[in-house]
């Protein structure tokens, strides 16, 4: 896939266990063209785990990117008015998040960015990653299977046994449901069988 001249949102919300797994695929990104906007939700600017530091993170996006974060509301909402995204990819997207956007809920800096994506009519992909998914999240995730310029990283159960309502995304094919969905197509097959 050739992405140059694009301009690629990645936001990030707090499955902090995700993370290592989607910095090579925003490296992939820049490394095939695309200029990579990094936005992050509160937890991630404030969150040290057994996964890494805050400001690990941090650093590694902006190493990748070359951007500044954006890490704020105040900060994410001109990306409406200027149209910079050609796509906008949450991933990952946890089932907090996904709560909020189903119900137009904007108080972070990720969702501020897709609210300005959707005002625009471009592209969002969420890379879902909640052990919620097929509970009560599962009205959530339905309605935004439904919405307009939403599409979906295919996901499927991560350990139906013992954890039998979580859902993942496959992240390692995020730059194609991205480029799918500039086509205005969903990747398929979404729901998939996952082996990791």
């Amino acid at each position: 896939m050739n992405w140059q001249g694009k301009t690629v949102g990645y936001a990030i919300t707090g499955s902090h266990c995700t993370f290592e797994e989607v910095m090579p695929v925003i490296q992939r990104f820049v490394d095939s063209g695309a200029k990579v906007i990094p936005i992050v939700s509160n937890t991630v600017m404030t969150t040290d785990t057994r996964f890494g530091t805050s400001q690990s993170w941090q650093k590694q996006l902006k190493d990748i990117t070359g951007n500044d974060i954006i890490s704020t509301i105040v900060e994410a909402e001109p990306l409406g008015p200027s149209q910079l995204l050609d796509v906008l990819v949450i991933a990952p997207c946890t089932g907090n998040s996904i709560s909020r956007l189903a119900n137009a809920m904007t108080d972070s800096p990720v969702l501020m960015a897709a609210k300005a994506q959707m005002r625009n009519g471009r592209p969002l992909v969420l890379a879902i990653s909640t052990n919620d998914g097929l509970g009560l999240n599962a009205a959530n995730i339905a309605k935004l299977l439904v919405a307009k310029n939403i599409y979906f990283v295919p996901f499927g159960q991560d350990n139906p046994q013992q954890k039998p309502n979580s859902l993942v995304a496959k992240m390692s094919i995020i730059p194609e449901a991205c480029y799918a969905a500039i086509q205005g197509q969903q990747l398929q097959p979404m729901i998939i069988e996952r082996h990791d």
